[in-house]
């Protein structure tokens, strides 16, 4: 059966919802206002009559910038997408999606460039199949200044000026084991019956046991005995049986025979940050890279 739209439930202008997305990304109205070349009263007259249409109060104004009010936040996602939505239609409508062209670089752990940007690409060779997109899979910071990459997906908000980022969201990981591994050696009960089973570790021993510490989990040098700084072949060995691994749950969930240890625990949760350098503004080509990434490890990463 083909979905019906109900027009009548659609309420609220365009115009209004792009300036209030806009405001948002930007942090002022002057920002906003510059971004989208028009008078500043006017874009705030914009904004307010949504909060009106809405009946909701969007902005709150925090000392000389503006912040999101719970509402604010629980909408904007939506709001975002529609963006991207209008600018795909808009890109397709004039054909502009055809001349968008030239090489676009976008750098990600392992684990993210092999199960979190393949959708993504798919889509951008769809929507400009002039681009030519090369992914450099690398667990290290990438140097975005020194132009390494154009776009990264990091795990860390970034401190340079030159930079600009998005926090898409949180990225949860946790313990895992092949039910092989299992089989064999049995389900630890909770955090204190860690001591007779092997683990994976990521880079040195000893860093995987000061960072685990921090969440009050406890392990030993001789429980680290394989080691892996490639992820991917990290997540292999845990998935053929060999010792327990570490993994983010959107990859565990999609991998059958895997079994999440110690439920009533964790998980690890961080956040997952879009970045690029400030050009992102003016590059056509970065901007509409930077709007499908953003829209997949949204959806990917909430669900929403």
């Amino acid at each position: 059966m083909r979905f019906r739209m109900d027009w009548r439930s659609v309420t609220f202008d365009w115009n209004r919802a792009r300036a209030f997305l806009v405001t948002a990304e930007e942090g002022s109205l002057s920002a906003a206002a510059r971004a989208l070349g028009m008078a500043q009263p006017t874009l705030g007259r914009q904004v307010s009559a949504l909060e009106e249409e809405l009946g909701l109060a969007l902005f709150e104004r925090t000392g000389r910038g503006l912040e999101l009010t719970p509402s604010g936040l629980e909408l904007i996602d939506h709001v975002r997408a529609m963006g991207q939505a209008a600018t795909r239609v808009s890109l397709a409508a004039s054909g502009q999606s055809q001349e968008i062209a030239g090489r676009v670089s976008i750098t990600a752990s392992e684990i993210y460039a092999a199960f979190l940007l393949p959708p993504a690409i798919a889509e951008l060779r769809d929507t400009a199949p002039g681009l030519e997109i090369e992914i450099v899979a690398s667990n290290a910071v990438t140097d975005l200044r020194r132009r390494e990459a154009d776009i990264a997906i990091r795990n860390t908000e970034p401190k340079d000026p030159a930079l600009i980022g998005q926090r898409i969201g949180f990225d949860t990981g946790w313990f895992y084991a092949a039910e092989s591994y299992v089989a064999r050696h049995g389900t630890p009960a909770g955090l204190d019956d860690l001591g007779g089973h092997s683990f994976i570790a990521m880079d040195s021993p000893d860093a995987m046991i000061a960072a685990l510490a921090h969440f009050d989990i406890t392990l030993s040098r001789d429980m680290l005995a394989i080691r892996s700084d490639n992820h991917l072949v990290h997540w292999e060995l845990a998935r053929q049986g060999v010792a327990i691994g570490i993994g983010p749950d959107f990859l565990g969930a999609a991998s059958p025979g895997m079994q999440r240890l110690l439920p009533g625990h964790g998980p690890i949760r961080y956040p997952v940050w879009l970045v690029a350098h400030r050009e992102v503004k003016s590059s056509r080509r970065i901007r509409l890279v930077w709007d499908i990434l953003q829209h997949h490890l949204r959806t990917r990463l909430t669900g929403n």
